[in-house]
């Protein structure tokens, strides 16, 4: 497949790429900074785009089977990124016809689960500190919700740099029974099989060890 790649400099982007990549997949992976791209490969294409200009993001997701975004705040000072830079790619999308989108959020903004994750002080705390991220997210969630691509939204629970398993649990429209964590490398390889996955379509997906 042709996929297109943002946030392809971050921990989850830059694994769907490496592993688009050694799936035999032609990848083009859209960046500030060129040099912050670690990962290389003969089917690799990097386009350097301004992400808040929609006609400079066009050419890179024109004629392409789908789009995969690692965006997303990495702090609190970085809350609104998800959801702005998103509405530049869907109308990239849109004016080039492209519908199959899957992107990353987290499992926060999806359901509460009700199995012990965290007991209820925990969980609120957490709320408090990260809620400007939590919110950017849901309000990227809604822009997927209004556009008319064909869109998933993946939420994993606390990502951890460790290797890839194949292990992990998927549940659609809510989240893996007692999922604590998860490695940014199964994010991006769960993320990777839910393009052709037609039950997924318009879905959040909570995924999880």
């Amino acid at each position: 497949m042709n996929l297109t790649v943002f946030g392809a400099t971050g921990g989850t982007g830059r694994e769907i790429v490496r592993q688009a990549l050694a799936s035999g997949h032609r990848v083009t992976a859209v960046v500030r900074d060129p040099a912050r791209l670690t990962v290389t490969g003969a089917g690799l294409e990097v386009v350097r785009a301004d992400l808040t200009d929609p006609e400079a993001v066009r050419p890179a997701v024109a004629g392409r089977d789908a789009v995969l975004s690692g965006l997303g705040a990495r702090s609190r000072k970085e809350a609104g990124v998800a959801a702005r830079l998103t509405r530049t790619v869907l109308s990239a999308m849109q004016a080039e016809g492209v519908r199959r989108l899957v992107v990353v959020s987290a499992a926060p903004v999806g359901p509460e689960p009700d199995d012990g994750l965290l007991d209820r002080s925990v969980r609120a705390l957490v709320g408090r500190i990260l809620k400007p991220v939590y919110d950017d997210l849901r309000e990227m969630e809604a822009e997927l919700s209004r556009s008319g691509t064909d869109w998933t939204s993946v939420r994993p629970p606390r990502l951890q740099n460790k290797p890839l398993t194949g292990t992990y649990r998927t549940v659609i429209g809510g989240f893996p029974p007692k999922g604590r964590f998860i490695a940014r490398a199964d994010v991006a390889h769960a993320m990777l099989a839910m393009i052709e996955d037609e039950g997924t379509v318009k879905q959040g997906v909570g995924v999880a060890y």
